[in-house]
C-alpha cells in the first residue's frame, strides 16, 4: 500500500506536491489552471488533468489508502449517537423493571389469595385467622403492644424476623411452600441489625378478615360484595409491624388517621387483594413515606386515598 509523505511549497501562481510512492519520488506542480504530473527516474512522463480531475483522482487514492479505518470524528459521533440511545432507552428499561416487580406483586398477593381459600374450604368456610396483633396509641407516641398471639395467617414482626417463614408461622404455608410469596420484589427494607438480610414480609392481611379484636367477617359467605371488600394489602416498609392491617371507619373518632400505612413503591401506588381472589394497583394522590403508625393524615390528597380504602372495610359500601 502506498504511503504519502506530503511537502507544499506555494508560490503565487505555482504549487509543488512532493508524495513518496514505493522506493519513488513523484512530484506534482499544480498550476492555477491545467496540471502537469511528472514522475522521476528513468522514464518520465506528462498528463494533462483539469484541477478537477486531479482533485477526484488524489481523493480515490486517499480513500483506497484509508479504505476501512475511522476518523476521530466519525469515532466521536457514534459514540454521541450511543450516549443519546441510551439516555432515551434506560428511563423506558427502568420503567419497565418497576413494572414486572408491580406484576410479581401482584402474583403474590393472588397466590395469597387461592392459599387463603384453600384454608376455608377445609374449615366449613372459615376464613384465614388473622390474630397476631399488636396495639397502637392513636395520636400518641408510645410504642405498639402485643395484644393478640392466636392462630394466625403469618405470626411475624417484619423487620425484627430473621428466620424465614414456614408451617411454624403460617397457615397458608401448606398450601403454597414458597415463602418468596410473602414478600414485595420491590420491597428493599431488611432485618434490623442485619443490613444485607431481605425481609420475609411485605404484605399484611385486613382488619376486617377474621380477625377477633375488630369488627370482622368469619366466613366467606358472609361477604355481601366479596369484589369490594380488600383482603391483603402491600403495606409500607417504614410502618409494617404485625401481621394485621387496620383501618378506621369513616363514621370512627380517629377517621382521619392511618392505623397502619400502604405502601407507595409501586411507581406512587400499591398492590391490593379482595375477597373474590383479584387483585389490583392503587394508584396514590399522595407518597406515603414520612407517615407513622396511628398518624395523622398530611393533608387533602392523603385523606382521599384514606377514605378510598376505607370504602373497602366491613361497614362500608355495601359491605
Amino acid at each position: 500500500m502506498a504511503r504519502w509523505t506530503v511537502l507544499w511549497s506555494r508560490t503565487a501562481t505555482l504549487r509543488k506536491l512532493a508524495f513518496q510512492t514505493g522506493s519513488k519520488l513523484e512530484r506534482i506542480s499544480v498550476k492555477t489552471g491545467d496540471l502537469q504530473f511528472m514522475r522521476t527516474g528513468r522514464t518520465m512522463t506528462s498528463i494533462n488533468m483539469t484541477s478537477s480531475q486531479f482533485r477526484e483522482r488524489s481523493g480515490a487514492i486517499h480513500r483506497k489508502v484509508g479504505q476501512g479505518a475511522f476518523t476521530l470524528i466519525e469515532l466521536l459521533v457514534v459514540i454521541a449517537i450511543i450516549g443519546i440511545l441510551a439516555a432515551m432507552l434506560l428511563p423506558a428499561l427502568g420503567q419497565a423493571k418497576q413494572r414486572a416487580y408491580t406484576i410479581t406483586c401482584l402474583n403474590n398477593l393472588k397466590q395469597l389469595g387461592i392459599c387463603s381459600h384453600l384454608y376455608s374450604l377445609e374449615n366449613n368456610d372459615v376464613m384465614t385467622p388473622n390474630n397476631f396483633i399488636y396495639v397502637i396509641d392513636l395520636g400518641g407516641t408510645n410504642e405498639s403492644k402485643l395484644s393478640e398471639d392466636d392462630l394466625t395467617w403469618c405470626r411475624s414482626i417484619a423487620p425484627l424476623d430473621d428466620y424465614p417463614i414456614n408451617d411454624y408461622t403460617s397457615v397458608l404455608f401448606k398450601y403454597n411452600q414458597n415463602p418468596g410469596i410473602y414478600h414485595c420484589p420491590a420491597d428493599r427494607s431488611t432485618v434490623k441489625d442485619a443490613p444485607t438480610k431481605t425481609r420475609n414480609r411485605s404484605y399484611n392481611m385486613s382488619n376486617s378478615i377474621n380477625c377477633k379484636t375488630d369488627n370482622h367477617f368469619r366466613k366467606y359467605t358472609e361477604v355481601p360484595r366479596p369484589t369490594e371488600l380488600f383482603v391483603f394489602i402491600d403495606t409500607h416498609e417504614d410502618t409494617i409491624w404485625d401481621a394485621t392491617f387496620g383501618v378506621i371507619p369513616e363514621n370512627g373518632f380517629w377517621r382521619d388517621y392511618w392505623l397502619d400505612v400502604p405502601s407507595d413503591r409501586h411507581q406512587k401506588g400499591a398492590n391490593i387483594s379482595f375477597v373474590d381472589g383479584h387483585a389490583e394497583r392503587w394508584k396514590w394522590h399522595s407518597m406515603k413515606t414520612g407517615i407513622r403508625i396511628g398518624g395523622h393524615t398530611t393533608g387533602p390528597d392523603d385523606l382521599k386515598d384514606l377514605r378510598l380504602l376505607q370504602q373497602h372495610i366491613k361497614g362500608a359500601n355495601g359491605n
